[in-house]
């Protein structure tokens, strides 16, 4: 099979083995010559099926007149939608059962592209991601508390260790991504909200540590309003797949604040505020009702 191009229709029907590596690309044209160089070779040296397909989300400068030079399949958006609008358009015109993702800035080892896949096949996984936790990390430093807040958070909120939450260099298995796709977001959320909806569902996850090098063109993300939009993802996400792990905490907070107001009220102003312990202990009781009852309707859904 020819790699690196989009297959026909016919074709996609009779395609069963192999790999549709999908690269969202919007103003990269900094640096998306050496990634599709790296990419055709690292492919190329193995003996897998694949197919290459670049998703151009409304460039305004020449990424889309460079991957028509390279040969790879190209598929162009008329405006710009969006990180996760492209791969949702790459995902559907996939011919593959199994879906690679990965940046057209630079930032990821191609060369490890490999290492995914055979980790992929032989444990039979619905994703493997790379982490990027080895050495060669760079991430620029304006990002990393809030790489560090939103992790923790994650990490409480799903009660798993999630080494790396948003990278975009990972093997997902296509049928897992289309049970989700209608939750997925357009943004740069695509990846947390796929990470997050797998490992609340019980599929099978694994991290495979890889470097992350400086981006080549200039950054899309924007520090502050980014942040508070994955953390609003993150816990939204966790509360349409685990209702239990949002309700729960915040219940318990409630009882310790009404056994503060209490106690507090008794012991340092001698006075038993016994309507407010009441009204926040109901407040309790309701938000561990919705819990449970949002919890009722999730399983059934299920």
């Amino acid at each position: 099979m020819k790699k690196g191009v989009i297959l026909g229709s016919e074709q996609k029907e009779n395609v069963v083995e192999g790999f549709s590596i999908i690269i969202p690309a919007y103003n990269e044209e900094a640096g998306i010559a050496s990634v599709l160089e790296s990419m055709l070779s690292v492919m190329g040296r193995s003996n897998i099926d694949y197919e290459l397909l670049v998703v151009d989300d409304g460039s305004t400068d020449g990424t889309a007149e460079i991957v028509r030079e390279s040969g790879v399949g190209l598929i162009q958006h008329s405006s710009n939608r969006g990180y996760g609008a492209a791969l949702k358009t790459g995902i559907s015109r996939a011919s593959y059962k199994a879906i690679l993702i990965t940046d057209a800035d630079g930032t990821y080892p191609n060369e490890r592209i490999l290492d995914l896949i055979r980790v992929y096949k032989e444990g039979s996984f619905d994703m493997v991601i790379g982490a990027r936790t080895s050495k060669n990390v760079s991430i620029p430093i304006i990002r990393k508390p809030a790489k560090w807040i939103i992790g923790k958070l994650a990490n409480y909120l799903t009660r798993m260790k999630i080494p790396d939450l948003n990278s975009g260099l990972r093997v997902m298995r296509k049928e897992k991504l289309e049970k989700f796709m209608q939750i997925l977001p357009e943004g740069f959320s695509f990846t947390t909200t796929i990470t997050l909806a797998m490992l609340t569902n019980g599929c099978s996850v694994k991290y495979v540590p890889v470097d992350y090098y400086k981006r080549k063109g200039k950054s899309k993300i924007k520090p502050i309003q980014d942040t508070l939009n994955f953390m609003q993802l993150i816990i939204r996400t966790v509360l349409y797949f685990n209702p239990l792990n949002v309700f729960v905490p915040l219940s318990l907070i409630l009882v310790v604040l009404a056994i503060v107001v209490l106690l507090g009220g008794w012991f340092f102003l001698g006075i038993l505020m016994d309507e407010s312990f009441g009204i926040i202990i109901m407040a309790a009781m309701m938000v561990m009702a919705i819990g449970l009852l949002a919890d009722l309707i999730d399983k059934r859904i299920q």
